[in-house]
């Protein structure tokens, strides 16, 4: 029975996070296009904020409930889950070509959160100094963007305009609407996150799954979804800019705004486990690290590296059900993540960077 109530409340929660997190995201973005903020800056920031409000919700009520490992799951696995599951999932759909120079300069970014959120774990927790500078991070990226997207090509404000532009309708009504479509959505949002950590937290209590691998599985993964919406329904459309900067502009607000916000209200930090500093935040970090050679030579994100994404996916949900079960197994199981699989990552990705050389270079001659 303490099952199916648990499973219910996860449900019943992730639900209401979708809804939330679209409300949101047609509230906000409706209100700054009203506001004649370039459709640009409202898709890398208010689109690409809005959908990982989820995550928000999701990590700042388990770090004020004291369920860290929740919160700290929740980051690190949305997170992997955003490069691995959802831009493989959408380089199956339709091989993403990554043009836009802007991308490729967040890209370092994203792996300079990364790096320092690992910093800030290795003492055990996010204090709340770690939160108000991983925040102060995002307020200067914020900043950034908007500038440095003034400076975008023509062809990728294109591609925004024709995604996000809306008829500009400035009327009491309309301001109206859009506020209480983002008030709505908050509530949503707050109701649905407080669900999902109560029915996740008493469902590994209850099958004796440490809280870190639900953070890191079923709610990473449930609170991901606006984002898998939004870069998957991009791929199909051919919109390839916004598939990809969706991913690396969500998991640069999942870093600097969800952990530091949550750091920053939890009341004593958030703790974090061995296993986090030992294994799933280096494992954040690499995947992102990886997206960096193909991202910079600007080389197509193939159905082949899709693949390839997805399949690492499925062996680190695999790995992390066999950590929660039979430890020989697990040590058996790193091994061959270490000798195997690594190198034949660091192959694959050096054939590609290789080969979007080769092509730039036919192209300019």
């Amino acid at each position: 029975m303490a099952t199916l109530v648990s499973l219910s409340l996860i449900v019943a929660g992730l639900i209401l996070l979708t809804l939330g997190g679209e409300c949101l995201v047609r509230g906000a973005s409706s209100l700054a296009n009203a506001l004649r903020i370039s459709p640009l800056v409202i898709g890398l920031t208010v689109v690409a904020f809005g959908t990982s409000a989820p995550e928000l919700a999701v990590t700042t009520v388990a770090a004020f409930s004291g369920e860290t490992d929740v919160a700290v799951g929740n980051v690190v696995g949305s997170n992997i889950c955003n490069v691995l599951l959802i831009l493989g999932l959408s380089a199956l759909i339709s091989p993403l070509v990554v043009s836009s120079q802007l991308i490729r300069r967040d890209v370092p970014l994203m792996i300079a959160a990364a790096l320092a959120m690992l910093l800030f774990a290795l003492d055990g927790e996010f204090s709340r100094r770690d939160g108000i500078w991983l925040f102060g991070g995002l307020i200067a990226y914020t900043v950034w963007t908007i500038r440095v997207s003034r400076r975008e090509s023509a062809e990728v404000k294109e591609e925004y305009a024709e995604e996000f532009a809306q008829p500009r309708e400035t009327g009491v009504g309309q301001i109206l609407g859009n506020l209480l479509l983002i008030v709505g959505g908050l509530i949503l949002l707050g109701l649905g996150s407080d669900w999902l950590v109560r029915g996740a937290v008493t469902l590994a209590r209850f099958f004796g799954i440490s809280e870190l691998v639900i953070g890191l599985t079923i709610v990473a993964v449930g609170t991901s979804l606006p984002e898998a919406a939004a870069s998957i329904i991009a791929a199909i459309r051919g919109e390839r800019d916004i598939a990809v900067g969706n991913v690396v502009g969500s998991n640069l607000f999942n870093i600097l705004s969800v952990l530091g916000i949550s750091a920053v209200i939890a009341p004593d930090g958030i703790e974090v486990s061995s296993d986090a500093i030992r294994i799933d935040i280096p494992i954040m970090v690499a995947v992102m690290v990886a997206c960096l050679p193909v991202f910079f030579a600007g080389a197509t994100i193939s159905r082949w590296n899709g693949a390839m994404f997805f399949g690492y996916y499925v062996a680190y949900l695999t790995y992390l059900v066999l950590r929660s079960t039979d430890a020989s197994i697990t040590k058996h199981f790193e091994y061959v993540l270490i000798f195997f699989v690594v190198p034949l990552t660091v192959i694959a990705i050096l054939v590609g960077v290789v080969r979007s050389v080769k092509l730039t270079r036919q192209g300019t001659v």
